[in-house]
């Protein structure tokens, strides 16, 4: 019987019916993409007033949507059963395109970890001056002491990684749910004061706040990771003829959830606040939980917004360090086999450790701007990841002739194009 369910002769024949093990893909979807990222996007949404927040809330499921199931149809397309992501680039592009994936997919995660670094020690040196009343303590101090915390949970194990993990997913999305509804009674007007199409009263117009909340919706919404495991299982469950419907089932279903409650989210905040304090938020480099702990004189809000922040900032830390890892460790792995050297994994764990400590801290204790590389490095990468690989995949592998062709294709190929371009953002601010 067992086997009967694994290749779906039985149970699973018909694909509309809708199973346990569904429902279990759809939180998981749903717990992949919430996370950290989550936390910023108030800011950049509400930071323009009316219109560019109402126009990300028409978008938000389309883009999050179509992008999602193009990526899942590329691995799909895949001839190996159990193929990644990774596998499918090497399967039809070859080996060099695999390798420069693996290059732009570290430096996507990467730049993410290195963000959170930042976010964490951002988060708790705002929590040891507004809400403990305490002096602020050495920032290099404490953010050592908070990256190291958090790597000696990584030493720990991808298993332990991951069992933090999906103890924080769950409490994290209840707590998102509980503070937009005690946010609702200090909702204002404030923002309805900004209908104006010229409003700018964030130094933004409509277009430029689209262009840098682009990357930081994308980013929001990411469950690239989780895709690939999906895909596999579906397969496993229904053969390749009609397990790609399965998918689309189960995509549209997380993804319109996740979408309901990160915007239920948003719009809450940003109906708490106005765009002038979303400006300042942003400058203050503070998650928007963090600088709403700091504004309302409500211990609720004050204790439980830094909290929350600082679970959805390590799960996201712990999450990303490992596709981070992964990533890294193959590069190094595959340039010494290049040069006819060879590595023990031990080797190549410490030197992974040493560089992850230094450069998260060295970064955390330098305080960049946390929108800012969201906006021109992690938010452009993922885009190309996301938007346009599986786009044009669609355009050149024969496989994927069935989806040439439709408007999607169009609206999502746009949507990247502006989205990566928001890299050379600082070059013409």
């Amino acid at each position: 019987m067992k086997n009967e369910i694994i290749s779906g002769k039985r149970d699973y024949q018909d694909v509309s019916r809708w199973h346990n093990e569904d429902t279990i893909w759809v939180l998981g979807l749903f717990g992949t993409a919430i996370g950290a990222g989550v936390l910023f996007l108030p800011i950049n949404a509400g930071i323009g007033g009316f219109w560019p927040l109402l126009i990300i809330f028409v978008l938000a499921f389309p883009i999050t949507y179509l992008a999602h199931r193009g990526l899942a149809r590329f691995i799909f397309s895949s001839n190996t059963p159990e193929s990644t992501i990774t596998d499918a680039i090497g399967e039809h592009f070859g080996t060099l395109a695999g390798r420069a994936f693996t290059l732009i997919y570290f430096f996507a995660i990467y730049t993410i970890l290195i963000m959170y670094a930042v976010a964490v020690t951002n988060t708790a040196q705002s929590f040891i001056t507004h809400q403990l009343g305490l002096p602020e303590p050495p920032r290099g101090a404490v953010s050592l002491l908070l990256i190291l915390g958090l790597m000696f949970v990584v030493r720990l194990g991808q298993q332990i990684i991951m069992r933090v993990m999906s103890t924080l997913v769950y409490p994290f999305i209840a707590s998102l749910i509980f503070m937009s509804l005690f946010l609702i009674p200090h909702w204002n007007g404030a923002i309805l004061q900004t209908l104006s199409l010229n409003y700018s009263g964030s130094g933004q117009g409509i277009g430029m706040t689209l262009w840098m909340t682009f990357p930081v919706l994308v980013m929001s919404f990411n469950h690239y990771p989780i895709i690939s495991p999906m895909v596999v299982r579906q397969k496993q469950r229904y053969g390749k003829e009609v397990a790609d419907k399965k998918c689309g089932q189960i995509q549209r279903r997380g993804i319109l959830l996740m979408v309901v409650v990160v915007l239920f989210f948003v719009l809450s905040c940003v109906l708490s606040l106005s765009p002038v304090q979303l400006a300042e938020a942003k400058a203050q480099n503070l998650s928007i939980l963090s600088y709403l702990a700091n504004h309302f004189d409500n211990p609720v809000i004050a204790w439980l917004s830094p909290i929350i922040a600082f679970v959805a900032i390590t799960k996201s830390f712990l999450g990303h360090y490992i596709g981070a890892y992964e990533s890294l460790r193959d590069i190094i792995l595959d340039r010494a086999a290049a040069r006819g050297k060879s590595l023990t994994l031990r080797s190549v764990n410490t030197v992974i450790f040493i560089v992850m400590v230094l450069t998260c801290w060295f970064a955390a204790y330098k305080n960049p701007s946390i929108l800012g590389i969201i906006e021109s490095i992690s938010g452009p990468t993922g885009a190309a990841i996301l938007l346009l690989l599986p786009m044009y995949a669609i355009h050149k592998i024969p496989a994927l002739a069935p989806w040439r062709g439709k408007i999607s294709n169009i609206f999502v190929t746009l949507i990247g194009l502006i989205t990566v371009s928001a890299i050379f953002y600082a070059m013409v601010k």
